[in-house]
């Protein structure tokens, strides 16, 4: 069985190129900086930087709303592969083929990132409080605004 599941942030924007020919697919490449449960350092902070590669839909989903410092996690394959560089020296590449990629944090909670990911401003001028049963209180005349019946 080869599964890989990882949680971390982006290093950078993914990069995406897009096949050519009639049938264009979209192939995103991005790097997760994924922190190491246990270290043989002690107190000091490391971290894996794992390539990761997304084809088709994932890989459009990638290119429009990851940026750098985004908590995702990915569920994928490893794969390896080698090729000749231009200088004629055989490279050996390890990447994570994604099968799956989800937000592992709100936008709210997401420090390393940019501004362009703030949540939407309330309408409100006050959050709704929780009511005893653990659900939000609706504040009236909400009803016309809601996505939903």
């Amino acid at each position: 069985m080869n599964k890989a599941i990882l949680m971390g942030r982006l290093t950078r924007d993914p990069e995406v190129r897009y096949t050519q020919g009639e049938n264009q697919m979209a192939i995103a490449r991005y790097t997760l900086a994924v922190d190491r449960r246990f270290n043989r350092n002690g107190d000091e902070n490391t971290a894996d930087f794992i390539s990761c590669v997304a084809f088709g839909k994932a890989g459009e989903f990638a290119e429009r709303y990851f940026r750098k410092g985004t908590k995702i996690a990915v569920t994928g394959r490893i794969q390896t592969g080698s090729y000749t560089n231009k200088d004629g020296v055989k490279v050996y590449t390890t990447d994570v083929v994604v099968e799956e990629q989800e937000f592992a944090e709100s936008k709210n909670s997401n420090s390393g990132s940019s501004d362009n990911y703030s949540a939407p401003a309330n309408n409100f001028s006050a959050a709704p409080m929780a009511a005893g049963d653990g659900f939000m209180n609706i504040p009236d005349g909400i009803d016309e605004e809601l996505p939903f019946n």
